[in-house]
C-alpha cells in the first residue's frame, strides 16, 4: 500500500491521518497506564509508552486535550 493510499484510507476510517491516530493511541496507552499504575510519576510512564520525555508527553497531553498531564490523570484516576 503506498503512502498517499495509507493516508487516504486513515482519513476515510478515523477523520485523520495516520500520525494523528499514532498519537491518540499513545496517548491511550499512557492513561491506561495512568490508571493501572497511579503511584507512578508521569517521567516514568511516558518513557515506557513511547514519549521522549517528560516534556513530550506535557506537550501532546496538552495539544490533544487541552489541559496538563498532570491534571488528566487526575480526572482519569477518579
Amino acid at each position: 500500500m503506498s503512502t498517499r493510499s495509507l493516508r487516504r484510507l486513515s482519513h476515510e476510517q478515523f477523520g485523520y491521518g495516520p500520525k494523528m491516530l499514532e498519537r491518540i493511541l499513545r496517548l491511550q496507552r499512557f492513561l491506561a497506564l495512568a490508571r493501572a499504575r497511579p503511584g507512578d510519576g508521569l517521567a516514568g510512564m511516558a518513557a515506557d509508552v513511547g514519549y521522549a520525555d517528560q516534556s513530550h508527553l506535557s506537550r501532546e497531553v496538552r495539544a490533544l486535550a487541552g489541559i496538563g498531564a498532570a491534571q488528566l490523570c487526575a480526572q482519569w484516576r477518579s
